[in-house]
């Protein structure tokens, strides 16, 4: 089993109350963030995440108690600054945002902490997930950049799933970008969702950020990849959403996943279209068994496209 390293720049807590089945409230707890989930189904896929992050403050004490309890090895960056975190409602159904905190912006001490713990743990790994801040200025572009070539230079596979500026920062050295389709128009390689214009916008992409391999998820269209110079069409089982939140994190597990055991790029995609597919009939993010998505795996289409 190999281990996989995840760049989280801030880890939050969790806090969801729903309605249970005799009418009484249940409360939630859980540690989040797109670094958390994707380490989370990085762990059910059967590899290890070693996950590196910032704690700090009161709510930071939380967060590690609860990436802890989900038996996820946390390489954590000393900081001032707490964690953020959000409280949601869903006894009705729907989810309502109750409070939200959101995290600070890192100092250039923790920020040279935190590369150099994911540089280090990389090296031992030799596989890196980078993902992206839910704010812009919390993480300067160019750390993602600097850091996808220095892994790439010393032999690391990257996974990126990255927003806007940090995306358009990159210059080489991602093994697979991953982005959805919505963050593809965002960040002005397309202008609409159809599969014309999310495959020009995908070649462009691949083009300007010089990433070996790239898959575009379109939430519930097929998902469009370049495995180097091949252009393909990936199909998975279509299901009735739950929560579509979190299909994209674990699509880049499976992704980071199928590098570390070296499949076939067709294997690769095939395991995270599933992985994707089956999240969103799931309560909570980053979730899913590993033999039922090796199941669905088996009913994904990958076709080559001209």
């Amino acid at each position: 089993m190999r281990d996989i390293c995840v760049l989280a720049p801030w880890p939050i807590f969790t806090v969801t109350i729903e309605r249970g089945m005799e009418g009484s409230d249940e409360i939630y707890f859980h540690a989040g963030g797109q670094g958390f989930w994707v380490a989370r189904m990085i762990a059910n896929l059967g590899s290890r995440p070693i996950l590196c992050g910032p704690l700090g403050g009161e709510s930071g004490v939380v967060v590690r108690a609860l990436v802890e309890a989900e038996g996820i090895e946390l390489r954590p960056i000393r900081t001032e600054r707490w964690n953020g975190g959000y409280v949601h409602d869903r006894r009705c159904g729907e989810r309502k945002t109750v409070a939200t905190m959101p995290p600070g912006a890192l100092n250039r001490h923790e920020t040279d902490d935190l590369y150099d713990t994911v540089l280090t743990a990389g090296i031992h790994s030799g596989v890196v997930v980078m993902t992206g801040v839910i704010e812009e200025d919390i993480l300067i572009a160019d750390f993602y950049k600097r850091l996808a070539l220095d892994l790439s230079h010393n032999g690391v596979a990257v996974v990126a799933d990255l927003s806007k500026e940090a995306l358009l920062a990159l210059d080489g050295g991602v093994t697979f970008l991953k982005v959805s389709h919505s963050e593809l128009i965002g960040a002005g390689f397309c202008e609409k969702e159809d599969e014309e214009s999310v495959t020009q916008g995908l070649l462009a992409l691949k083009e300007a950020t010089g990433a070996t391999n790239a898959i575009v998820s379109r939430a519930d269209q097929p998902a469009l990849a370049l495995l180097e110079d091949r252009l393909v069409r990936v199909t998975p089982p279509r299901f009735e959403a739950l929560d579509h939140r979190g299909a994209g994190d674990s699509m880049t597990a499976a992704l980071a996943v199928a590098e570390a055991r070296e499949l076939p790029p067709d294997e690769a995609l095939r395991m995270a279209a599933a992985a994707g597919a089956l999240n969103v009939t799931r309560h909570g993010l980053g979730t899913g068994k590993l033999e039922h998505i090796q199941e669905i795996a088996a009913h994904v289409l990958v076709e080559d496209l001209q």
